[in-house]
């Protein structure tokens, strides 16, 4: 047991439809799924947030989707309402394979949001994911899922930060591209030891 599959985010609200979809982001089902029987372990990531939580433009009066705010922890995206726990929105895709080792739910706490498999956007507060990784011996770490520059970039990062080898399957992933962060997200995701497969 050394590599792990780790599917970021593949839910209905991201994909064509959803509140916040990802251009083309139903695509990538097909590829993860072909994917998964190569890796020892399947990890999938579910945006589970509470209704207002506090990524939500909604919640800040004034605010519109899209723009920027300062959260305690730093500058936070405001979000149109998606993956709100329970609804339609925040279930996985009908057609993706969810037989995973684990299902490891992210961004549950109302004041802080989650980009990350790995950390909470204050960047210290854990998802317990790396504990998990580490009792099983998986060192080795394929990130596919949605969106490719904003929760894969940040899980790929903090993979590599914290030590596993990280690749990002690029033709299994799909981004939003809000004002450059595909080239962003690329940059850094190189920056930090990300290995990069092409589409």
């Amino acid at each position: 047991m050394s590599n792990a599959l780790i599917v970021i985010d593949v839910q209905n609200d991201f994909c064509p439809g959803g509140a916040l979809a990802v251009p083309e982001g139903d695509a990538v089902v097909p590829v993860i799924n072909a994917m998964m029987d190569q890796f020892d372990s399947v990890i999938l990531t579910q945006d589970w947030h509470p209704a207002g939580h506090s990524s939500f433009a909604s919640s800040h009066p004034g605010k519109a989707p899209y723009e920027l705010t300062e959260m305690f922890y730093g500058a936070q995206v405001l979000w149109p309402d998606h993956c709100v726990q329970g609804s339609a929105g925040a279930a996985f895709h009908a057609d993706l394979r969810t037989d995973a080792d684990l299902i490891l739910r992210k961004g549950f706490r109302p004041a802080i949001d989650s980009y990350s498999a790995f950390f909470e956007n204050d960047r210290r507060t854990p998802t317990g994911l790396e504990g998990y990784l580490r009792s099983r011996g998986i060192t080795d770490l394929t990130l596919v899922g949605l969106a490719t520059d904003f929760c894969v970039h940040y899980s790929a990062v903090d993979a590599a930060r914290l030590g596993f080898g990280a690749t990002v399957a690029l033709g299994a992933c799909r981004g939003i591209d809000l004002d450059g962060s595909m080239v962003a997200a690329s940059e850094a995701m190189a920056t930090a030891g990300v290995t990069l497969l092409p589409a």
